[in-house]
């Protein structure tokens, strides 16, 4: 008895420390909006949730328990001016909200569906912007955290796509029965965001849906997509784009989720760092099972799987950095190279070359282990794989 008390103080211990970067940054009443520096730049957040409300803390607007009814909100969020830091490490401000490298909350309003809906098609034809790009949070996210993170993805990458997070009910502690609460609500979640999916597909004036899932998030994004080819037969023409970063889900379990949508599915991105420490723990706790956000690419089986599969996988683990759960985000500028030009077109790339203006320390970028391979019915559209960053 006492030996399994232990292992589970070292499980919650080593989940704490590998998952520390992810770890709940925010303090209470931070959605409250104050007066932003001068020269900051607004960024929109249009928030979808099946949170409960909060009842105490206006300035929480949600909290991590679940609601069987699915929520809406605008936050914008002023970024401060000069050059951006790292999405990895982003810093909120307290309530005075005037110190010149704080991010802080400059309007925060709950809405209703039709609100929803007619805020992303006004931000469509005021912006002349007709993509969508949805972020996923992962584990031990508070509302605020998520968006505060998702808002400094937008700003540092420059990404044109109307902000739209899904924020599903993460706790945001870093406890091991969290990780297992989080872990349920992840599932409890899918239908949710598969009704997002559904409403912004419905909106004539979106063309193009992107997804970016982060850890657990992807789970939600995976099952959510999984659920729209079981029930309608297709994911939908909507859907180009899904960016999966680190994520906490099992190999075999993420081999059956693509394979069920089938061949009508949009294009898949993988991001893996082989050095991911909490994606260890993960795979400790969930019995010795391998997380697809670790995996070595150029390994068997899942060498072959990938290139089967048609996925275009992104090796980090030598980009620089103390977490590897959160890379993709703290070198957001050279990941997102990759992110643009998904959104322009299908990326222009050299075999085994650089993209223009690369690093050598960028990551490697395989498709399924190969840079040559294409879906069948990419060709003639796609104009070269994913580049190889020597």
């Amino acid at each position: 008895m006492a030996r399994s008390r232990h292992i589970a103080t070292a499980i919650a211990v080593g989940v704490a420390l590998a998952c520390g970067a992810c770890a709940s940054t925010s303090s209470q009443g931070t959605l409250t909006p104050v007066a932003e520096a001068e020269g900051s730049t607004r960024v929109q957040i249009l928030a979808v949730t099946n949170r409960k409300r909060s009842a105490t803390d206006a300035g929480e607007m949600f909290t991590g328990e679940r609601s069987e009814e699915t929520s809406y909100a605008s936050v914008t969020v002023a970024a401060p001016p000069g050059p951006a830091p790292t999405s990895g490490g982003f810093q909120l401000a307290g309530l005075t909200g005037t110190a010149p490298r704080n991010f802080v909350t400059v309007g925060a309003d709950h809405l209703d569906k039709r609100a929803f809906s007619a805020a992303i098609s006004a931000a469509a034809k005021q912006g002349g912007r007709s993509k969508v790009l949805i972020f996923v949070h992962g584990f031990n996210n508070r509302f605020d955290d998520a968006v505060y993170r998702f808002a400094q993805v937008v700003h540092d990458s420059g990404a044109e796509g109307i902000p739209v997070l899904f924020t599903w009910p993460s706790r945001g502690e870093l406890r091991l029965n969290a990780y297992a609460y989080d872990r349920e609500s992840a599932i409890y979640s899918r239908d949710t965001l598969e009704q997002l999916l559904d409403t912004l597909a419905a909106n004539r004036d979106i063309k193009e849906v992107n997804i970016l899932a982060h850890s657990m998030g992807n789970w939600v994004t995976l099952e959510a997509l999984r659920g729209k080819a079981i029930g309608g037969g297709k994911i939908g023409h909507k859907i180009k784009n899904v960016f999966l970063v680190a994520p906490d889900v099992d190999v075999d379990v993420f081999r059956t989720q693509i394979r069920r949508m089938g061949n009508a599915r949009p294009r898949f991105a993988l991001f893996v760092s082989q050095d991911d420490k909490a994606l260890s723990m993960a795979q400790f706790i969930w019995g010795g099972m391998p997380r697809i956000g670790d995996i070595n690419p150029e390994q068997e089986p899942y060498r072959n799987v990938l290139a089967q599969e048609q996925i275009t996988v992104f090796d980090l683990t030598k980009l620089p950095g103390d977490n590897a759960h959160t890379r993709a985000f703290d070198d957001i500028t050279q990941v997102m190279v990759m992110v643009r030009e998904q959104f322009d077109s299908e990326p222009v790339v050299t075999q085994g070359g650089r993209v223009a203006g690369a690093r050598a320390n960028e990551p490697v970028v395989t498709q399924g282990g190969r840079v040559d391979g294409k879906r069948a019915s990419d060709r003639g559209k796609t104009r070269a794989a994913l580049t190889t960053a020597q």
